[in-house]
């Protein structure tokens, strides 16, 4: 089932300069009278953020929304023309687009590395070129999100994380789609009901200061809410005295619930603002005394990992989390995922031409040709490294094989037969512009995502200081990008 991506006209989402340089391939095929240029460009990232070890591949669903539903509308045309910059041809050639190429793309809810191809798009050159921005924008935004929810909810273990982050979020699609991710990346759902209907994801939440200040006194507003919803009567004890009006008149209404026969699957106090370790512990004391020992305690308040483990460091009595800004902002962070051309297709020889971006910067440079990524697993089936090779290598796990570094050639690793097993980590989403692939619901991306996890080494997954998983070239592609350094220096 589509989202909500299919049913918007969004052609024209996409930057200036990629809809001039379609026009001007196009004009090139059109007067050499040739067929348009089949190309490869890759999709992935330089760097981890946050100083992650991996990243987590979102955005894959909204992303095959976007390909199957691209059309232009005749207002699109119309703006188009009226822009004054493009021909009537051109224009024509618009309107009867349909993505015709072919898509790759790891599952989403993957541990993802950098500099590897996460997406692969063949495809004819100017089909390949208009969808840049838009890709990007899908990808970059999710993976960001997820990421960082995977950090959060990583510190919050065994604790739940609610993700609250609408509010806070840039944008409607920014609340929608951000919080889509952080519940594949972990949080066990979301205050966002829009997200949680479309998604068939749980519809989390509390209660509001407003609420107990609409009431003449605190334990009136706590009855009545705890009356209403006993099932999620998590109270919010700081709006006018945490430890001595709202822990105890949150007492007082557990007290009311049992004298009224009222059951409750899930009852406790929000906190959300204050001295939340001290408070917590002071807070889980009083509960106790109490007899309810089952009481849920939870922290809300601009949290994030680093202030998550800060609490647990402290000691604090917290079961549970409300996570908004910082996690739906990414908190001033960016992926920088990028979109470069990597092949051409040559006709005469029937074969893809590796191409190469070379730049003074070593981390811009790129890696040559079309592509295929194999992970490589040990017999615990944890993740060796990654291994990036041209599409059609074909490697035997039964024989060894060398993998090393592509920078620092000399660390080099000598894989047995019987130490490890090889998998193909691109799978065919679009073939020749029709979708072949069987979407994941958010759920099944999230146990996805789970199963990944379970591929990591403790050292991969710390939030402080983690090694980075091994992204390795086959020699053949190794040998082919060190030629065409050499050719274009």
């Amino acid at each position: 089932m589509f989202s909500e991506i299919a049913k918007r006209d969004i052609a024209l989402l996409t930057d200036f300069y990629e809809l001039l340089m379609m026009e001007g391939y196009f004009n090139y095929t059109k007067n050499n009278e040739q067929k348009e240029q089949l190309v490869t460009f890759d999709v992935f990232y330089r760097n981890n953020p946050f100083s992650n070890g991996f990243a987590v591949f979102c955005g894959l669903n909204e992303i095959i929304d976007y390909i199957a539903n691209l059309k232009f509308t005749d207002d699109d045309i119309k703006y188009l023309k009226d822009n004054g910059t493009f021909s009537d041809d051109f224009l024509n050639y618009l309107k009867g687009f349909k993505f015709t190429g072919s898509l790759y793309a790891f599952e989403e809810g993957s541990v993802i590395n950098r500099k590897e191809p996460i997406i692969k798009i063949v495809a004819p050159i100017s089909e390949a070129q208009l969808i840049e921005s838009a890709m990007l924008c899908l990808f970059n935004h999710e993976t960001l999100i997820a990421t960082k929810a995977y950090r959060v909810c990583e510190a919050a273990k065994p604790c739940g994380v609610m993700e609250f982050g609408l509010r806070r979020a840039m944008s409607f699609d920014a609340g929608i789609y951000g919080a889509k991710a952080a519940c594949i990346a972990g949080c066990i759902g979301t205050s966002n009901v829009l997200t949680a209907k479309m998604y068939d994801l749980p519809a989390l939440g509390t209660m509001a200061h407003s609420w107990i200040m609409s009431f003449d006194d605190e334990l009136s507003a706590f009855k009545e809410f705890a009356t209403k919803y006993p099932d999620m009567a998590i109270l919010l004890v700081d709006t006018y005295d945490t430890l001595k009006s709202g822990v105890p008149n949150a007492i007082k209404t557990f007290d009311y619930m049992k004298e009224k026969g009222i059951k409750s699957k899930k009852f406790g106090i929000r906190l959300d603002s204050g001295d939340l370790a001290y408070l917590s512990k002071e807070a889980r004391k009083m509960l106790d005394d109490a007899g309810y020992k089952d009481a849920v305690i939870c922290a809300s308040n601009d949290l994030d990992e680093d202030l998550i483990m800060s609490l647990n460091m402290q000691g604090a009595k917290i079961g549970l989390y409300g996570v908004g800004t910082k996690l739906i902002t990414g908190n001033g962070s960016t992926l920088g995922g990028v979109y470069k051309l990597s092949s051409v297709y040559d006709e005469d020889k029937k074969e893809f031409i590796p191409k190469l971006k070379i730049s003074s910067n070593v981390e811009k440079v790129t890696n040559p040709g079309n592509k295929e990524v194999y992970r490589i697993y040990d017999n615990s089936n944890k993740i060796i490294a990654d291994l990036i090779s041209f599409h059609d290598e074909e490697f035997d796990d039964s024989e060894e094989l060398t993998i090393f570094d592509p920078v620092h050639t000399w660390k080099k690793r000598d894989l047995k037969p019987g130490e490890y097993k090889m998998k193909k980590m691109l799978s065919p989403i679009f073939i020749d512009g029709k979708l072949v692939y069987k979407r994941k619901t958010v759920m099944e991306s999230k146990k996805y995502f789970e199963k990944e996890l379970e591929t990591l080494y403790d050292d991969n997954k710390r939030l402080t200081n983690p090694k980075e998983i091994y992204v390795d070239l086959s020699q053949k592609l190794y040998d082919t990008k060190i030629k065409l350094l050499s050719d274009y220096s």
